[in-house]
């Protein structure tokens, strides 16, 4: 029997990599609520028991250096990092071992007359290339590997995160789908699911093969489609070193922004070149993509193609985007070509910094909306609730079938 593989990964909240993630974008939540017009890029650096805050801010703030260790130590206990008795200081990072450093500059008065712009208009804040996709796979329009990762991973950390007897919250993931076929890989027709890979820290005293029995449970029960999921056909591999108990920034170190393809689409189609975490809206890195995932996304719930890529492109100072364009990889289902879908996305989306901001509410983070910390936890695409995830340009794109 043939076979056509595709494998993504995701990762835990609890990641070194996404808590850095998420400790600056609690930075930057915090900023927001306080002065809407902040300016910010503030990354994160995290190995062992130091936390290293390092970037430019312009904003009207006063935060002391207790400011940033209380935002630091409320992201930490967030994610799950709460001294917790059953590892010990030396196997997780409990948070009162905590030492922060920060390290925020001004940002540059070049860049600043160059966003701000008369009649409240707003340059792109730097240049860039951005990529949106989607892909008729799934019910969220996302590839079929991601997704499930994703859903893996975030059932695995709900228990971990509701059983620190048992489990530690640095998890992570990886789902191998089978298409069959090149084919049906072009024409987003997963087969099944090939290969699940789990990895997640348990307690000393807990034995490996208590561990995969938990684990293997976790997986029949996360809500694998059942037309893919066999488990009696799919490959499973649990902790498959045999132990994993040392976990957290003690024993691998994290850095704001590595973990682009996680927050992403699986490595299915290109990205841009820049991180969303740890930047203001004004940063087309995370303004472009939004608005770049979010038209190919219409598109595809329009049934004009069963996957579509937007590329965005800015010049830093200039409102207008360089370039768009769409490219449906050969699968348009409509009379429109990638040709006229690009002229139209340019001549009815206006993609300035300004509009992407106004139309996704996103110098307004809150509990009411979203909070860009929550964003870095969960990905940065893919997930109906953020506002960049409406379908609400559907039927404009239905005009052209």
């Amino acid at each position: 029997m043939s076979s056509y593989l595709f494998t993504s990964e995701s990762v835990s909240e609890g990641h070194p990599d996404k808590i850095a993630d998420q400790i600056s974008d609690a930075v930057l939540d915090e900023i927001l609520k306080q002065d809407p017009n902040g300016r910010v890029a503030a990354e994160v650096f995290i190995a062992g028991k130091h936390v290293v805050i390092g970037g430019e801010v312009n904003a009207k703030i006063d935060f002391t250096h207790d400011d940033y260790r209380h935002i630091v130590k409320g992201a930490l206990s967030e994610i799950g990092y709460n001294d917790n008795p059953h590892f010990t200081r030396a196997q997780c990072l409990h948070p009162q071992d905590l030492q922060v450093d920060v390290f925020l500059n001004q940002q540059s008065p070049d860049i600043n007359q160059g966003v701000d712009q008369e009649g409240g208009e707003i340059g792109a804040g730097d240049q860039g290339i951005m990529f949106g996709f989607a892909s008729c796979e799934t019910k969220n329009f996302m590839p079929a590997a991601i997704t499930y990762a994703r859903l893996l991973c975030d059932h695995v950390y709900a228990y971990a995160k509701s059983h620190p007897n048992e489990l530690g919250v640095d998890i992570k993931t990886q789902v191998t789908v089978d298409y069959g076929t090149k084919s049906n890989f072009e024409e987003c027709k997963p087969q099944s699911i090939h290969t699940i890979v789990v990895s997640a820290p348990c307690v000393e005293s807990m034995s490996i093969e208590r561990v995969r029995d938990l684990i293997g449970n976790l997986i029949d029960s996360a809500g694998l489609p059942k037309e893919l999921y066999d488990k009696s056909k799919t490959i499973i591999y649990i902790n498959p070193t045999g132990r994993y108990v040392n976990h957290s920034s003690l024993h691998d170190s994290g850095l704001t922004g590595r973990k682009l393809i996680v927050d992403s689409f699986g490595g299915y189609s290109p990205i841009g070149g820049g991180a969303q975490s740890s930047k203001d809206y004004t940063k087309v890195d995370r303004s472009g993509l939004y608005a770049a995932r979010y038209i190919a996304k219409n598109i595809v719930a329009a049934g004009l193609a069963k996957k579509c890529i937007v590329q965005l492109s800015y010049a830093i100072g200039v409102a207008k985007p360089v370039s768009v364009s769409v490219d449906c990889m050969g699968t348009n289902l409509g009379a429109a070509s990638d040709d006229e879908l690009s002229a139209f996305v340019l001549e009815k989306f206006p993609l300035t910094p300004r509009w992407i901001i106004d139309k996704f509410g996103l110098d307004r983070p809150g509990k009411g909306s979203f909070l860009y910390a929550d964003v870095a936890a969960r990905g940065q695409v893919g997930n109906d609730e953020y506002p960049w995830e409406q379908l609400d340009s559907v039927e404009l794109f239905k005009a052209l079938k």
